[in-house]
């Protein structure tokens, strides 16, 4: 759902009974709109794991490896002389905001390719079947090369990387984001990314989404962007639409669902 359902949406639907999400978030739902309309939300959080955790790792690989840039000069007919600035990946740290299922997979992948995994969530005593180690933020932002966000779009997250941040973090670090636009002030990114401080930046979502035309971030070498659609594999899709479903009939059949509010 596209829209954002709060009390003047509910009351248009009276006998609404329940809204069911394709997907994890559920940040443009007012649930105590919800629950004063009498609604239940029930989201999917299991669906769309294994897509946007692949799709994380993707973006990961592409920007590091500076293949935007790369085909670019292939294009234009360059050949040779190797990329000076690429990443290798194995050793590098990679910092994961947010260790929930796609976290945990996205450290799975990462640790198959020799990297250190680290992460920080709050709601984490410690780490849950990963081989993340759980650290402080602000070491997470101080010690990573590679920056990778999991964490949903609360006031709490809010610009979590900004100029703030981002000047704490190692010359040429790499940000990802397949998680919420909001988390990322994308001004403070633009500025880093011509500074050279931030190295690229592969991103699943933007704020606002969709971007301008004109929006310094999609026309640079050294960011990829895609358009939210991270964990819209085949599979995926198949497995978001048919949670979603599922949760639905649950709910007016008056059977356990995954119930938000």
């Amino acid at each position: 759902i596209g829209h954002r359902w709060d009390a003047e949406r509910f009351a248009r639907f009276p006998d609404l009974r329940v809204v069911s999400r394709m997907g994890i978030g559920y940040d443009n739902i007012d649930l105590e709109a919800a629950r004063g309309a009498g609604v239940i939300v029930c989201n999917a959080p299991e669906s769309p794991t294994v897509s946007t955790a692949e799709h994380t790792m993707a973006l990961m690989l592409a920007v590091t490896k500076e293949l935007p840039a790369l085909q670019a000069r292939a294009r234009s007919g360059g050949w040779g002389n190797s990329s000076p600035t690429s990443l290798e990946l194995d050793g590098a740290t990679l910092g994961l905001v947010g260790l929930g299922r796609i976290g945990r997979r996205v450290a799975r992948a990462a640790d198959a390719l020799g990297m250190r995994v680290i992460a920080h969530d709050p709601a984490l005593a410690e780490s849950p079947e990963s081989t993340a180690d759980l650290v402080g933020l602000d070491e997470l932002i101080e010690t990573s090369h590679v920056i990778s966000l999991h964490a949903p779009a609360v006031p709490a997250t809010h610009h979590l990387i900004d100029a703030s941040s981002i000047a704490r973090m190692r010359p040429g670090v790499y940000i990802v984001n397949c998680a919420r636009g909001p988390l990322i002030d994308e001004d403070a990114l633009v500025a880093a990314l011509e500074s050279g401080h931030v190295a690229g930046a592969g991103l699943d979502v933007t704020d606002p989404e969709p971007p301008s035309t004109d929006d310094p971030l999609l026309h640079r070498d050294d960011v990829i962007i895609t358009p939210h659609i991270a964990s819209s594999t085949v599979a995926g899709r198949r497995r978001l639409f048919a949670h979603a479903f599922d949760n639905a009939v649950a709910v007016l059949e008056g059977r356990p669902a995954t119930v938000v509010s």
